[in-house]
């Protein structure tokens, strides 16, 4: 029945795809309605497959490939919540995509890290927050790619294709910045989390991840501070946005991806 759920959810999550992909660009414009349920529906059947995958064993398996797969899950769920008011129907293809090969990657390349948050409290705060503030910095990171493309196509002169297609350049910048603000608040608190409730933050196994996500959070810190204060736009906001999000991937799943996955 597990392996049923993702399979209905890999379906459901690029038949979506494909209804929103298909008419994008047309003067109608994409049915949303029938898209946003399958959708929603894929997104219903992922969670109960992810929690079969986490959960159906003595403890908890936080593997990085079902890390991942919860991760894409709360992005999937935080955009199909918030399409009445915020203009992202541009991006819900891609990540509908990526849900799609989070479930796939769970299903197919296995992976096991098992933990007991249950008995660590503290641990669960720490881990929850660090999603969130993940997820968060993930969509703030697609809001930036969509500021550069119309940032693009407003250059090169095509500002009807933009008003016909896109919501406005300042409306996607302003939602930018709300998302970094809130992200990097965020992950400033998970750190501070982690610090009180773990004791091993800078061992030799974590030290890496540790300094790495140190690192970002202060080139997100940086990077609200100069669009504040110096009224960065364009160029260095989004190229912030990228190094940020790759500094704490890195910290996030690089060594677990060789640990659990290469190894």
């Amino acid at each position: 029945m597990t392996t049923l759920f993702a399979l209905i959810s890999i379906a459901l999550y690029l038949m979506a795809m494909f209804v929103l992909v298909g008419r994008l660009f047309h003067k109608n414009g994409p049915n949303k309605t029938f898209a946003l349920s399958l959708a929603a529906l894929g997104s219903l059947t992922h969670l109960l497959y992810l929690a079969e995958a986490i959960m159906g064993v003595p403890g908890q398996n936080m593997s990085i490939t079902n890390v991942l797969s919860l991760v894409a899950w709360l992005i999937t769920v935080s955009m199909l919540i918030s399409i009445t008011v915020l203009p992202n129907v541009m991006l819900l293809p891609g990540v509908l995509g990526f849900a799609a090969l989070s479930v796939a990657a769970v299903l197919f390349i296995p992976a096991e890290h098992i933990m007991h948050i249950e008995l660590q409290p503290g641990l669960l705060v720490h881990i929850s927050l660090s999603l969130f503030a993940y997820g968060t910095l993930v969509i703030a990171f697609l809001y930036a790619l969509q500021m550069s493309y119309i940032t693009h196509r407003l250059k090169q002169k095509e500002a009807t294709f933009i008003h016909s297609s896109m919501p406005p350049l300042m409306l996607v910048e302003g939602i930018l910045f709300k998302l970094l603000l809130v992200g990097t608040c965020l992950l400033i608190v998970a750190q501070i989390t982690g610090f009180i409730f773990l004791e091993n933050m800078f061992s030799k196994l974590y030290a890496h991840k540790t300094v790495l996500s140190l690192a970002a959070t202060a080139i997100y810190i940086l990077l609200l501070v100069g669009q504040k204060i110096w009224g960065w736009r364009g160029k260095q906001v989004i190229g912030l946005t990228v190094l940020g999000l790759a500094l704490l991937s890195l910290a996030y799943f690089g060594s677990r991806l060789v640990r659990e996955i290469l190894l």
